[in-house]
């Protein structure tokens, strides 16, 4: 009996003595309001405001602290979608406590927490402060959606002086830097919602929440009325609106109404909203006015259109945009007012089609006494949760947010070549003849692209190409393929028509959702069908969609996924409510918690999918939409279907810029925009001479762009299509195309460095030159790489345009002449080129002539030196296909040019591949301050170097 019970007795002992043991040490490491953990410490504020019962900071990296504010009721953990489950063991860090805070400190900066508030700092070891939250700007409330309790959640710092905000995805507002500004995160055609924010101080924001959300200046957009609206016939409240029946005679009123709000945002609100005796179709609208306010400052009018709108403040035209009614954009207009200062106003709107869209919001400016803020809100979330991430340079900041959501894959080589696309090719003829045209043009050209509606008019969802235009799809491939050395794209949707053998077979699977069935809602085909979208969410149907894509066109052939429609686009211009009654039915929980997160989901099921069958050939996948770690599927995302004006390519450079910051280096757009004005589709001269030139500019750009892509509705894109051989836009576009092709050496390298050090192509001012106050505010030039400095040329008839040249020295591509940075020059620009720039203390490789990336191996490769300070660049090839660099099967060369000495050394080859060139070539170009050289290709007079490998040193 006493043997039995100190056998029972001791077990229970030694637990006791552990946990004894256990909460002595925790208690030397804590103390009132606070506990150290294995991964950092969680605080209990003293004043438990917001709706927050503690804080917790779990150290990831010496530079990335992840905070999470916990609700007073607390929910399970949901599933982490965007960062990685497997991130590095916790480095080293200490705490130190002290009446008011609880500090946390690594080898690289410190993190402290309020003991009363909660309130989370972060200062450099210095004690410099990085970065604060306002003390007042935290808060967790619940919510509730489809029955289950969520919360909404806000958090807000404190901006420091001239600090300067860029990422959060793409956006179409042509808006660079995002101080004082408010991007609404909602993935939607040209909207691309990346909840990652990088400031110009070199840190970054990574918002853990899939949810709608706001992101930067949090304050409410007004409606027009909370202005003080006065009519054009005087009386006070509103402004005068006046419908026009014909809109070639708007001075042919038919009838006049007072208006206070101008808020026409979605789908049937038109029908709603507007007289019902005015014609949509066929008529115009004017609002007249004044307007005043009593506040002072800087505030905005933010317009979302569709059709053509103008807007004039005193007389002075301030906007001036149209885009397709199926597609509303958006633009804003910064007001400087004084108090009680009044104004003129005349909004001018001419809708597009029988039903269309306008709104017009009003941003009051920022009172004296407000600190200046900027934050997140996202309406739906189990906790708040953020990561602070740190670096030296925003590169180093981005390489955090590839460390926590994944690197970036390289793109297979022929990626980087240039792509043509169309909306769309309707036959397997006319692939066939495009290719075969750029082919005997000797255009270079390494994608053809085949768009939607290659099914019969009633099968989408299928993925079975129409036997009638499409009869020998297999032999089109293998003849793109082995005669024509052309890679194919095909556009694959995640939707499904109703009665389809796909659909019924995803449906008694409950793959699909079911609203948007239910709701008999047809689309825009024909007499319109009724479909749905499958829930990406539901790792069985991502796996079924694969299997239906690999079954039906994988395994014919296809190189690469153009993944369309992917926000989800159940229904265009719908608002967020309607999305998520639409998705109703997510696996993982509700559409409002995960809305976001369709497009990485989407991405995933392909990108495992085909590596699962195919493991060792890259993945290429382009998608209209992305979120925080879309890279590490392969993903590239395009900017959507953006109208074919002036103003849409200028905003395609800020757009570009920004969706770069964000950490995803694959970003490409529609050369010369999607949809187009009537106006260019039966062009009289004047409109066919703004269209090539339209045409002529946006390619240069693009083919600076890090994916080289032309595409759109009809005029078609093609070069031979734009221009006559022989014309200005034909011979510019050719140009640029084997341009592009020339400086392969230089853009695969730069894939490279994106994979091995997280480097991002697509490069803003900021990023090179982030303590320049002119250079954070330049949104509308780029570098490509280390080196090239682009300026696109985005207004008609321009010869020249202003370009900012950051500290350094810079010398003209074309023409070698150096130039003194630090200032702002007025740039030639004929109509065949636009400006551009190398860095003083550069190595830009170019290759051969190429017809298609994989033609030849980069043998000899020029090394275009830029004296005038020392310069580095890092070679990277592989084989261009597989991911066998994964493994180590690549190269490496380095080159390093030493200004004092003028020496040149290549350094040895690191690593192999069984592709590689063992034995080479290397040119060897230099140009200086003081001596000039035009860009010349195969000069014979060109210094030449044999190399197999080993380093050696090259006095120039």
């Amino acid at each position: 009996m006493i043997a039995s019970l100190k056998k029972c007795v001791a077990p229970i002992l030694t637990v006791l003595l552990a946990c004894t043991l256990f909460f002595s040490v925790a208690a030397q490491d804590s103390g009132p309001g606070y506990r150290v953990t294995a991964k950092g410490v969680t605080v209990i504020p003293a004043r438990q405001q917001g709706g927050v019962s503690e804080v917790q900071l779990e150290v990831i990296t010496e530079k990335i602290i992840r905070v999470v504010a916990k609700p007073r009721q607390q929910l399970p953990e949901r599933p982490t979608l965007s960062v990685l489950e497997n991130l590095p063991a916790t480095p080293a860090f200490q705490t130190e406590n002290s009446d008011a805070v609880v500090k946390l400190k690594t080898a690289s900066l410190i993190a402290a927490v309020d003991k009363n508030s909660g309130q989370v700092s972060f200062t450099d070891l210095n004690g410099k402060t990085i970065l604060a939250e306002d003390p007042a700007g935290r808060q967790i409330q619940p919510a509730v959606f489809e029955g289950q309790p969520l919360y909404s959640v806000t958090q807000t710092f404190l901006s420091q002086p001239a600090e300067g905000y860029y990422g959060l995805g793409q956006h179409q507002d042509d808006l660079f830097d995002y101080r004082n500004q408010q991007v609404k995160l909602w993935q939607n055609n040209t909207e691309v919602a990346v909840p990652f924010l990088v400031s110009s101080n070199r840190y970054g924001i990574l918002w853990d929440n899939y949810s709608l959300t706001t992101a930067g200046n949090l304050r409410a957009y007004q409606p027009l009325s909370a202005l003080q609206l006065t009519a054009k016939t005087g009386e006070k409240g509103w402004l005068t609106a006046s419908y026009a029946n014909n809109r070639n005679h708007p001075d042919q009123v038919a009838l006049t109404r007072a208006e206070s709000v101008i808020d026409i945002p979605y789908l049937n609100d038109s029908k709603r909203i507007l007289p019902a005796d005015f014609k949509v179709a066929e008529g115009q609208v004017a609002w007249e006015g004044k307007i005043s306010t009593a506040m002072e400052g800087m505030q905005q009018l933010r317009f979302t259109y569709a059709g053509y709108i103008k807007c004039y403040i005193d007389g002075q035209l301030m906007l001036d945009r149209w885009r397709q009614a199926w597609n509303p954009g958006s633009g804003v207009v910064d007001l400087d007012w004084k108090k009680d200062s009044q104004h003129d106003i005349r909004i001018e709107w001419i809708p597009d089609g029988g039903e269309s869209y306008l709104t017009c919001r009003w941003l009051p400016p920022t009172t004296a006494q407000a600190p200046s803020t900027f934050g997140f809100s996202s309406e739906a979330g189990r906790q708040l949760d953020y990561y602070f991430v740190y670096g030296s340079s925003i590169d180093e900041v981005i390489g955090g947010y590839r460390l926590l959501t994944g690197k970036a894959p390289i793109v297979p080589r022929w990626a980087l070549g240039f792509w043509q696309s169309r909306e769309r090719y309707k036959t397997q003829d006319e692939i066939l003849s495009t290719v075969k045209t750029f082919r005997e043009k000797k255009i270079p050209l390494d994608n053809i692209v085949l768009d939607w509606s290659y099914w019969k008019q009633a099968d989408w969802g299928s993925q079975e190409f129409d036997a009638s235009r499409f009869p020998n799809p297999d032999s089109m491939i293998k003849v793109l393929h082995q005669q024509y050395k052309t890679r194919f794209m095909i556009s694959v949707w995640p939707k499904f028509y109703e009665g389809i053998k796909a659909y019924e077979d995803f449906r008694a699977k409950g793959w699909l959702y079911p609203r948007n069935i239910a709701d008999r809602q047809r689309d825009w085909i024909a007499q319109g069908y009724i479909s749905t979208f499958y829930d990406a969410f539901n790792p069985a149907a991502r796996q079924g969609f694969w299997n239906l894509i690999h079954d039906k066109l994988y395994t014919k052939g296809v190189d690469a996924w153009w993944m369309d429609a992917s926000e989800p686009d159940i229904l265009s211009n719908v608002d967020p409510g309607r999305r998520k009654d639409q998705m109703v039915g997510v696996h993982l929980g509700t559409a409002a918690e995960f809305l976001n997160a369709y497009p990485l989901q989407n991405a995933k099921g392909i990108y495992e999918g085909q590596r699962g069958v195919d493991p060792d050939k890259r993945v290429f996948l382009l998608t209209r939409s992305g979120f925080l770690g879309s890279q590490r599927y392969g993903a590239t995302i395009w900017s959507g279907d953006i109208a074919s004006r002036w103003t849409d390519m200028k905003a395609q450079i800020s757009a570009g810029l920004n969706f770069s910051l964000s950490g995803l280096p694959y970003w490409t757009m529609d050369i010369g925009g999607f949809s187009v004005e009537k106006r260019f589709e039966q062009p009289n001269a004047t409109d066919k001479k703004e269209w090539q030139e339209l045409m002529t500019r946006w390619f240069q750009f693009g083919a600076f762009a890090p994916l080289f892509r032309s595409h759109g509705q009809f005029p078609y894109r093609e070069i031979y299509n734009t221009a006559n051989e022989g014309e200005p836009a034909y011979n510019s576009m050719l140009y640029y195309n084997k341009l592009r092709y020339r400086l392969l050496p230089y853009i695969y390298s730069l894939a490279g460095e994106a994979w091995l050090h997280d480097k991002t192509l697509m490069r803003a001012l900021v990023m090179d030159f982030p303590d320049d106050e002119t250079a954070r505010q330049v949104g509308d030039q780029f570098l490509l790489g280390p080196s090239l400095l682009v300026n696109p040329v985005y207004t008609y008839g321009a010869t020249e345009r202003n370009v900012y040249l950051p500290s350094g020295g810079w010398f003209e591509l074309e023409t070698g002449k150096f130039l003194t940075g630090g200032q702002t020059i007025k740039a030639a620009a004929p109509y065949e080129r636009l400006p551009l720039y190398v860095r003083a203390g550069s190595i830009l490789p170019t290759g051969p002539a190429l017809l298609y990336s994989d033609e030849k191996k980069a043998d000899p490769v020029t090394l275009n030196i830029y004296a005038g300070a020392d310069a580095d660049f890092t070679l990277y090839e592989d084989d261009g296909l597989h991911y066998q660099y994964e493994k180590g099967a690549y190269t490496t060369i380095s080159f390093h040019y030493d200004e004092a000495s003028r020496t040149l050394t290549i350094g040895d080859r690191n690593g192999s591949f069984p592709e590689m060139l063992k034995n080479r070539i290397f040119r060897i170009r230099v140009t200086r301050p003081d001596q000039p050289k035009p860009l010349v290709f195969d000069d014979a007079s060109d210094r030449s170097v044999r190399y197999s490998g080993k380093q050696q040193t090259i006095k120039l």
